[in-house]
C-alpha cells in the first residue's frame, strides 16, 4: 500500500487492531494469517535469520525480532515480564514495523501486542495441522491467561478442536477462559489440576509465565500419541516441561538456533537432533509418523511469523481503511537540506 506523501506511514493502533479483527472475524484472521505463515516458512531460504537480541533483567526480557526477504524488511519490539500481571499490567507488550528494503522506508508501523497473540495461535495450530494426531478434537490447556482464547479459536479453525480441558492455578483464570469462549462452539470442563486437565487430551498446550524452570508437564502425564504445544517456554532459564517427556518425544522447532537458547531444549545437549518446522511444511522431513509417536512443538516465536504478521495486516489497509497517517519521516523537498527543512520551519512558525 503507498501512501500520496513519504512522509506519512500507515499506523494501526489499538484501536484500529481491534476493529480489524472484529471486522474480520478472529476465526478467519487466525486462519488467514497462517496461511501468509506457511507461505513464509514454505520459502524459509530466503529470509535473513538470527535468533531475537534479548536484553535480560531479573523481571524480564525485551527483545528486538528482525529479518528480511530481501524485498520487504520487518522487525518487532516486544517484552516478557512475567511480574506485571500482579501490578495489574500485560506480561507481553509488542510493536512492530514493515518496510521497503530498496529505500529503507518504513511501510507500515503497528501494534503488535494483539497481533502477537494471534500470530502464536495461528503458528501453534499450523504446527498441529503437521503434528497432531488424526482425528484430535480434545485439548488440554494449562495456563489459561492471555494466549488461551487465542489457542483455542485457532485450534479450533485449523485442527478441528471443539473440546477443551482448562487449568490454571487461578481457578479465576480458567473461568473467565470459559466465559470468554461461551457460544463459540466449544465443550469446555474446568480442571482443578494439571493432571485433571490431560485426562484424555489429545493435544496438551502449555501456556504459563512464571520466568523459571518449571515442571508443568511431567512424564507420567504424557500417554502414547499425544501432541504437546509448549508455548511458555520463551527465554533461557524458562522451561515448562521435565526433560524426560523431551527425550520419548519427536521435537519441532521454528529456528533451532534460537530454541537452543530458549525453548525446551535449552535442558539438552546443544547437538541433540530436532526438526525445523518449514521442514516438514515442505516435505524436506517428516511430522506425524505415528499413532503412538508423541510430538512436541517447541514453541518460542520467530521473527519470520511476525513478517508474516505484517505483510497479511498491511494487506488488509487499503480494503478497510483501520489506520491513521503519521507524520513520521522528515522529507525535504531537496533531501541534502535537511537543516533547511528546519529553517523554513522556523519562518512559518
Amino acid at each position: 500500500m503507498a501512501t500520496a506523501h513519504l512522509n506519512i506511514v500507515p499506523f494501526v493502533s489499538v484501536d484500529h487492531m481491534m476493529k480489524l479483527v472484529l471486522t474480520i472475524g478472529v476465526e478467519r484472521f487466525i486462519t488467514e494469517l497462517a496461511g501468509y505463515i506457511e507461505h513464509d516458512f514454505r520459502r524459509w531460504d530466503v529470509f535473513d535469520k538470527t535468533p531475537r537480541a534479548a536484553s535480560h533483567s531479573r523481571d524480564g526480557v525485551i527483545e528486538l525480532m528482525p529479518t528480511s526477504d530481501g524485498q520487504l524488511y520487518g522487525f518487532k519490539y516486544v517484552n516478557g515480564h512475567p511480574k506485571n500481571a500482579k501490578a495489574g499490567l500485560q506480561t507481553v507488550t509488542a510493536f512492530g514495523a514493515l518496510a521497503d528494503v530498496g529505500s529503507g522506508y518504513p511501510m507500515l508501523l503497528t501494534e503488535m501486542t494483539i497481533l502477537t497473540a494471534l500470530r502464536t495461535a495461528a503458528t501453534s495450530a499450523l504446527a498441529a495441522k503437521y503434528l497432531a494426531p488424526q482425528g484430535a478434537r480434545t485439548m488440554a490447556i494449562i495456563g489459561n491467561g492471555a494466549q488461551s482464547e487465542f489457542q483455542a479459536i485457532g485450534f479450533k479453525a485449523l485442527a478441528g478442536i471443539d473440546r477443551l480441558r482448562l487449568y490454571d492455578i487461578d481457578a479465576s483464570a480458567s473461568q473467565r477462559c470459559a466465559h470468554n469462549l461461551a457460544g463459540m462452539g466449544f465443550d469446555i470442563t474446568l480442571c482443578r489440576s494439571g493432571q485433571e486437565a490431560v485426562e484424555g487430551a489429545d493435544i496438551i498446550t502449555t501456556v504459563t509465565a512464571d520466568k523459571n524452570f518449571a515442571t508443568i508437564l511431567t512424564d507420567n502425564m504424557v500417554g502414547p500419541g499425544v501432541h504437546i504445544n509448549g508455548v511458555g517456554g520463551d527465554c533461557p532459564g524458562k522451561t515448562e516441561l521435565h526433560r524426560d517427556i523431551l527425550l520419548r518425544a519427536d521435537i519441532f522447532v521454528e529456528f533451532a538456533p534460537q530454541t537452543r537458547i530458549e525453548g525446551e531444549i535449552q535442558q539438552l545437549p546443544p547437538d541433540y537432533p530436532v526438526t525445523e518446522l518449514w521442514q516438514v511444511m515442505t516435505g524436506a522431513a517428516p511430522g506425524r509418523t505415528s499413532a503412538q509417536q508423541v510430538t512436541l512443538f517447541d514453541s518460542v516465536g520467530f521473527a519470520v511469523e511476525d513478517f508474516s504478521a505484517l505483510r497479511y495486516v498491511r494487506d488488509q489497509l487499503p480494503a478497510t481503511g483501520l489506520y491513521e497517517e503519521l507524520d513520521l519521516l522528515a522529507d525535504p523537498d531537496e533531501p541534502r537540506d535537511l537543516f533547511g527543512m528546519l529553517l523554513r520551519a522556523a519562518k512559518k512558525g
